[in-house]
C-alpha cells in the first residue's frame, strides 16, 4: 500500500511542471507523468515543526488520526541533521514541547516519538503556540540552522477549534520573520481564523476538512509541497533549440551567447545590442556585427568618447547682429526678442508691445502694460479677487479695524458706525449709550419702574399687581409678606391667606399647626401581622420568619425557610451583558433572596461581580436581613468590561467561603454562577476544586453562555444544576425551577437528629427567644 502511494507523490511531484512550456504540443500530459514516476522523488532540506492542538474538544479516536497523518507525511521527507529536521509541540492552554529540531536524527526516532505522545484535553490557545515557535522553536539553540543557509522554515498547524486568545498579530509576527505557516482546520473552525494564520497564498497554504477521516486526503495536497523535482530535461520533450536547463520545480530554455529566448520560450534569435540598452549612446545606436556604434542627431557632433555628443553653436563667433537676444538652433544662430517687444522685418531689431491690445487679458476694470507683460488693476473702492483679473467691492466692515461698538455699516470708500435700538451713538462716533427713559423723573409709576428699549414701564412688587392705569399697584398674594404663622403650607385666597397640612397630616384648631394622621387606625389597611404608618401612606409587615406575599398585605414563610445554607451569587457583569440586562439579572437575585429564610442562624448570603476583575460586593457574614441584602443588590454598578469567569470562580472558592468572610462550618455551600457568554480564561480548574471541597454549584446561562462551559462549571447531574435559556425575559422561569431545587436540597428530616443539626436547631430557637424577649412578646 505504501508502494502505491510513493508512486502516486511521485506523479503529483511532477505536477508542478507547467505544460505551457514544459513539453511540446501534441504529447498528452499522462505520457510525461508515466514518465516521470520512473524517478525518484526527494524532499529538500527543511526544518519542520508540526503545531498540534491537544485541546479538550479532540475525542481520544480523533487525536489517534492526527498523529497517524503526522507519521504518514513524515514517509516524504529525508530526516536527518543535514537533510530535513523535525520537531513537534502540541498545545491547550499551555504550550507542550514533545522534540525540539535538534533532539531527533532519524525518521525511526520521530515516529515512535509521535506514537508515544499523550493527549493534553485542556483549553485552546493558538496564539501562545504561534507565539512559542516564533520565539523558541526556530531559535538556532533549539536546533534551527542559522537564517545565511537559506534552509527554509516550515510549520503545520493542525486545530479544530476556536482559539482562545488573540491569532493575527502573532502569526503575522511570525510570516514576516520568515516562517511559512500551513494552516489546517477541522470541523468548526472559521475559515476567517485559519487565513489569519496561514501564509499566502491562501489557496495553497489554509485547508480545512469536515472531520478527521478526511485529515488523510490532504497527504497527496502536501507531497508536491514537500518534494523537489527530478531531471526534467531529461525525460521529458522540452523542446528547446539551445540549451534545456533543470530548475527545482521543472526546467527552462536557455541561449547560447549572441542569443536570446523568444516569447514562446524556446526558440532563440540573434541579439540586437542597441536593444539591449546598455550602449549609453546619447542621442542613436546602430547594430552592427557582433556590437555597435553611436551617431548624434543633425545640428550635433560625436565627442571624442564615442558616446556623447555637443551641439554645434552658430552663435559662438559674435557675429550674429542681434539688438536684444539670440537662440541657436540646428543650422543658423536666430535673434529673439523679450516679452513686451516684437522682432523687425530686419530679423536683428526689436520694438515695444502693447500687450493690453494685443492680448485678451480678461480684467474687469483696467489693464497695465509692464515692462515684461501686464497686469489688472481695480478702480478705487474695489480690490482684486485671488484670479488676478476681476475685482470685488471693498467691505471695509470687513476689514475687522472699524472699532464700532455695535454695528458696522459699509458706505463708498469709507464705513459708519450705528447703535442697536434703545442706544444713541457717543460722539467718538464708535461707542453706544444706552436711552434712559426713566432718567427724568416723570414716569409716576407707584413703586418700581423699568426701563426698556422704547420707554419707562411701572412694575410692582411681589404680592401686588399692576392696575389698569399702568401706574399705581394692588395687593393680590396676602400670604407673600410672610407673616401667615403657617407650620407647613399656605394658600393666598381671594381674602386672605389659610394655612395647609401635607399628606399625612391634619390642621389643628389653631388653623396655624398640623399633626400627625395615623392612616393605619384610619383606614382598613387589611395587613395580615402589622401596618406601619409612613409619611403619607403606610405599609404591611410581617413577623420574623415570615415574607410579604405579593399582594403585599399577607404573610407567608418562606419557600426555603427551614433550610439553612451559606449561599454566595457570582454574577457576570461584562460588556456583552449590557445595563438593561443587567438590571434584569438584579431583579432576578432579589427574587431568589426573597424565597430564604436570612436570618443569623438562618440561611447566609453573598455576591461577587466580575469582569475583567473580581469585586466583592458584600460577604456572606456582611448581612443577615432580606431588606438589607435587596438594598445592597440594588446599589450594585455594572462592570461592563472583559469576561474573566475562571478568576471569579477561583475567588469564591479561596475567599468567599473563608470563615473571615463570614463561611460558617458544617453548613451546607451553595454558589450560583450567573453568565451570558464564553470566559476569557479557563474555568475547569477552579469549578472542579470548588465541587470537590464539598460546595453545590449552580450554572446558569443566558443568551451566547458556551454549554460545554456551563457544564464543567455546574455540580452533578447536569439536569439538576444547569439552566440555560437564549432570553433574558425567560430568567423567570428559571428562577422558580432554581428556587424549587435549592429548597429540594435542604436536609432531609431524618437528618434533622444528627448532633451538628440539633447544635444548630438550638442556637435557632434561642435567636427567636431572644427576639421575643426583645419585643416584650414573653414577658
Amino acid at each position: 500500500m505504501r508502494s502505491l502511494a510513493f508512486s502516486l507523490f511521485c506523479l503529483l511531484c511532477c505536477d508542478a511542471v507547467r505544460l505551457d512550456r514544459r513539453h511540446p504540443r501534441g504529447q498528452s500530459e499522462t505520457t510525461v507523468q508515466t514518465k516521470v514516476a520512473e524517478n525518484n522523488c526527494k524532499s529538500s532540506p527543511l526544518d519542520f515543526v508540526f503545531v498540534i492542538d491537544s485541546s479538550r474538544s479532540i475525542r481520544p479516536n480523533d487525536y489517534e488520526k492526527v498523529k497517524t497523518f503526522i507519521i504518514n507525511l513524515l514517509q516524504f521527507l529525508e530526516v536527518g541533521p543535514d537533510a530535513t529536521r523535525v520537531g513537534l509541540l502540541q498545545y491547550g492552554s499551555v504550550v507542550q514541547n514533545e522534540f525540539s529540531l535538534n533532539t531527533f536524527t532519524t525518521k525511526a526516532e520521530v515516529e515512535q516519538a509521535v506514537r508515544n505522545m499523550k493527549h493534553l484535553a485542556t483549553g485552546t490557545m493558538t496564539g501562545l503556540a504561534i507565539q512559542y515557535i516564533m520565539e523558541t522553536a526556530f531559535s538556532e539553540a533549539e536546533g534551527a540552522r542559522p537564517a545565511n543557509l537559506h534552509i527554509p522554515r516550515i510549520s503545520m498547524i493542525v486545530t479544530d477549534g476556536r482559539p482562545q486568545d488573540t491569532v493575527e498579530e502573532v502569526a503575522a509576527e511570525a510570516r514576516q520573520a520568515g516562517i511559512r505557516i500551513f494552516a489546517i482546520g477541522v470541523g468548526r473552525v472559521e475559515m476567517k481564523t485559519l487565513k489569519a494564520i496561514g501564509s499566502e497564498p491562501h489557496s495553497q497554504h489554509v485547508h480545512l476538512v469536515a472531520n478527521f477521516s478526511q485529515i488523510e486526503s490532504l497527504i497527496s495536497v502536501f507531497q508536491s509541497k514537500l518534494c523537489r523535482a527530478v531531471d526534467m530535461c531529461a525525460v521529458v520533450d522540452h523542446g528547446c533549440q539551445h540549451i534545456c536547463a533543470n530548475l527545482p520545480d521543472g526546467y527552462e530554455c536557455r541561449c547560447r551567447p549572441g542569443y536570446q529566448l523568444t516569447i514562446d520560450l524556446k526558440t532563440c534569435n540573434k541579439i540586437d545590442y542597441c536593444d539591449l540598452g546598455n550602449h549609453g549612446c546619447e542621442h542613436d545606436c546602430v547594430s552592427v556585427p557582433e556590437s555597435y556604434i553611436c551617431r548624434c542627431k543633425k545640428g550635433y557632433v560625436l565627442n571624442p568618447n564615442g558616446k556623447t555628443c555637443s551641439k554645434i553653436d552658430h552663435c559662438a563667433d559674435g557675429t550674429h547682429g542681434c539688438e536684444q537676444e539670440f537662440m541657436n538652433t540646428e543650422d543658423s544662430c536666430v535673434c529673439k526678442c523679450r516679452k513686451g517687444y516684437t522682432l523687425r522685418s530686419d530679423g536683428k531689431t526689436c520694438k515695444t508691445v502693447d500687450m493690453c491690445a494685443v492680448v485678451d487679458h480678461g480684467c474687469q476694470h483696467i489693464c497695465a502694460n509692464l515692462p515684461d507683460g501686464y497686469e489688472c488693476r481695480c478702480r478705487p473702492g474695489y480690490q482684486l479677487t485671488i484670479d488676478l483679473k476681476t475685482c470685488n467691492k471693498i467691505d471695509y466692515c470687513d476689514l475687522g479695524n472699524h472699532g464700532c461698538e455695535h454695528d458696522c455699516v459699509s458706505v463708498p470708500e469709507s464705513y459708519i458706525c450705528r447703535c442697536k435700538k434703545g442706544y444713541v451713538l457717543n460722539p467718538n462716533g464708535k461707542t453706544c449709550s444706552k436711552i434712559d427713559h426713566c432718567a427724568d423723573g416723570t414716569h409716576g409709576c407707584e413703586q418700581e419702574f423699568m426701563n426698556t428699549e422704547d420707554s419707562c414701564v411701572c412694575k410692582c412688587r411681589k404680592g401686588f399687581t399692576l392696575r389698569s392705569d399702568g401706574k399705581t399697584c394692588k395687593k393680590t398674594d396676602y400670604c407673600a409678606d410672610g407673616e401667615h404663622g403657617c407650620e407647613q403650607e399656605f394658600m393666598s385666597t381671594v381674602d386672605s391667606c389659610v394655612c395647609k397640612c401635607r399628606k399625612g397630616y391634619t390642621l389643628r384648631p389653631d388653623g396655624k399647626t398640623c399633626q400627625s394622621v395615623d392612616l393605619c387606625q384610619l383606614v382598613d389597611h387589611g395587613c395580615e401581622h402589622q401596618c406601619v404608618s409612613t409619611t403619607d401612606s403606610y405599609i404591611c409587615r410581617c413577623f420574623e420568619g415570615f415574607v410579604l406575599a405579593e399582594d403585599g398585605k399577607s404573610c407567608e414563610k418562606p419557600e426555603c425557610g427551614d433550610g439553612v445554607m451559606d449561599l454566595v451569587f457570582v454574577i457576570d457583569g461584562s460588556k456583552s451583558m449590557g445595563p438593561a440586562n443587567f438590571e434584569l439579572v438584579k431583579q432576578f437575585v432579589n427574587s431568589i433572596v426573597d424565597s430564604l429564610d436570612i436570618s443569623k442562624t438562618g440561611t447566609h448570603v453573598g455576591l461577587l461581580q466580575y469582569s475583567t476583575k473580581v469585586r466583592t460586593e458584600f460577604t456572606l457574614g456582611q448581612y443577615t436581613a432580606v431588606q438589607d441584602i435587596k438594598q445592597a443588590v440594588a446599589r450594585m454598578h455594572y462592570m461592563g468590561r472583559g469576561s474573566m469567569t475562571g478568576s471569579a470562580l477561583r475567588h469564591m472558592f479561596e475567599l468567599s467561603f473563608s470563615a473571615k468572610e463570614g463561611a460558617r462550618p458544617n453548613i451546607q455551600r451553595v454558589c450560583i454562577v450567573f453568565t451570558d457568554g464564553r470566559s476569557q480564561d479557563d474555568v475547569s480548574e477552579w469549578a472542579y476544586k470548588a465541587k470537590k471541597s464539598g460546595i453545590t454549584v449552580y450554572a446558569l446561562g443566558v443568551g451566547k453562555a458556551i454549554e460545554q462551559e456551563l457544564r464543567e462549571i455546574a455540580s452533578e447531574p447536569d439536569e439538576k444544576h444547569l439552566y440555560h435559556t437564549e432570553d433574558f425575559k425567560k430568567m423567570e422561569e428559571i428562577a422558580k425551577k432554581l428556587k424549587s431545587r435549592i429548597c429540594k436540597g435542604k436536609p432531609s428530616d431524618e437528618n434533622m437528629c444528627q448532633c451538628e443539626n440539633m447544635i444548630m436547631f438550638q442556637n435557632q430557637v434561642t435567636e427567636k427567644l431572644k427576639n421575643l424577649a426583645q419585643n416584650n412578646i414573653l414577658f
